[in-house]
């Protein structure tokens, strides 16, 4: 497992960020990897040149407001790109020339060691590639013209972007469990970390983390040794308020690439927020094994002796596409049920790791097909004519078909559910990818 270099796009408010980010990220898209369902109004991907992969962020979407709030915004997402990311990719707009906000993002941009490319968009006519020069200014060497609309230069920007971003980085093997503790801010994550790591617990060592300003923390509990990667106690800047989101996704990516399972803590008293969802679906984009847990359920607990119940049914209805995570409740204060955390997880990792054999999964996929047959498409009558496990941690299953671009993601979806029921796969994604083979 390899850490992946961060670049993070920055710039004022329509010079074509989100079209840019779309641009990189068109040639990774999955119609077999997609899972119905996963909202799709992403901000974060992993993207990849010439066989070089990295995690690409975009910094678009503001709220409404003043133009002095839409500055600070701009100046405050910029400053978390300057402390998180590996590379920035400083956007302009060719066609508009330096303003006042190019300026002073490019202000701060020059008081850092971390690489800038200028990236001068909307040059997609001669007049405007000539402006190009004017963004030589901001005092942060070369800039590249490109049009993201057409995707005009956007193999050299490439090129650029893998000369000054780091070779990934191996991710040191251990025998512990690494769990991420992940969450929006104030959800209670420090306090779950410091009741875990206790009086009543073992501290191992503290283990310099790979990101920056991350320390995590070994500890063993009933004979297993756990690594916690802590995000909330990474070193926070006070002015992100408005930002939250784009921060979060950056802590959150750094912490969930190095875990083999991720506890996901929400708040019982808010409930699932949009920004919880948000971080679900970074979890899911790594496909790593993870489970939900509601903290301060000491502040609701008393309220109803169905509460869990009724309230564990509510989240599902509201996230049905990863109705497969178990959930926990806690309360990280008092410390009830907070070791059980440790024991889901490993768990979780048990299942991921979980192979089924052959056999036993063409005997399913015989019966499930027997139930119910895909859809014939464009006259095309579609056979599945085996199914083989490809891999553990996520458990992939390739399934070989007469027209793979034709099987529905539906019927995809319908063949997890199946297995979902057939085999205990609770906290697990499950990666089902088709290919073109005949009947061995």
């Amino acid at each position: 497992m390899n850490r992946l270099p961060v670049v993070a796009i920055v710039g004022r408010p329509n010079v074509g960020k989100s079209t840019l980010f779309n641009r990189i990220m068109q040639s990774r898209i999955s119609v077999v990897d997609n899972m119905p369902g996963v909202t799709r109004d992403r901000v974060y991907g992993v993207a990849d040149w010439n066989g070089r992969e990295f995690h690409l962020i975009d910094t678009g979407g503001f709220l409404p407001g003043s133009e002095d709030v839409i500055e600070r915004m701009v100046r405050e997402q910029a400053e978390i790109a300057i402390e998180e990311a590996d590379l920035i990719l400083f956007m302009v707009d060719c066609r508009v020339g330096m303003t006042d906000l190019d300026q002073g993002i490019g202000n701060k941009l020059q008081k850092t060691n971390r690489p800038v490319i200028v990236v001068a968009n909307k040059a997609d006519t001669e007049v405007h590639q000539l402006g190009v020069g004017e963004f030589y200014g901001l005092g942060l060497g070369e800039p590249i013209d490109i049009a993201a609309a057409n995707g005009y230069n956007i193999g050299d920007l490439l090129d650029r972007v893998m000369d000054s971003i780091p070779e990934t980085e191996p991710i040191p093997e251990t025998d512990s469990l690494k769990i991420a503790i992940v969450g929006r801010p104030n959800v209670g994550k420090s306090s779950f970390v410091n009741f875990v790591c206790g009086k009543n617990r073992q501290i191992v060592t503290d283990i310099p983390g790979t990101t920056r300003d991350s320390v995590d923390t070994e500890i063993e509990y009933e004979g297993q040794r756990y690594i916690l990667i802590d995000t909330a106690g990474l070193r926070r800047k006070s002015k992100v308020k408005e930002n939250l989101e784009f921060y979060t996704t950056l802590r959150t990516i750094k912490a969930v690439q190095r875990a083999d399972v991720v506890a996901v803590l929400i708040e019982a008293h808010e409930g699932l927020l949009h920004q919880d969802i948000q971080v679900i679906e970074q979890v899911h984009e790594f496909r790593k094994g993870a489970l939900l847990v509601v903290n301060k359920w000491d502040l609701l607990e008393e309220k109803t002796t169905s509460l869990a119940a009724e309230y564990a049914e509510s989240i599902r209805k509201k996230i049905p596409t990863f109705g497969y995570l178990p959930i926990v409740f806690i309360s990280a204060k008092t410390g009830q049920r907070t070791v059980n955390v440790l024991k889901y997880c490993s768990e979780v990792d048990a299942r991921q790791n979980f192979r089924v054999q052959t056999s036993e999964l063409n005997r399913f996929l015989e019966y499930v097909v027997n139930k119910r047959h895909p859809a014939a498409v464009k006259g095309k009558y579609i056979k599945l004519h085996y199914i083989t496990q490809s891999e553990v941690k996520p458990p992939t299953f390739v399934i070989f078909c007469n027209y793979p671009k034709l099987l529905q993601r539906q019927y995809l979806r319908y063949i997890e559910n199946r297995m979902r029921e057939t085999w205990d796969f609770e906290g697990v994604p499950i990666r089902i990818k088709v290919k073109s083979g005949k009947r061995r």
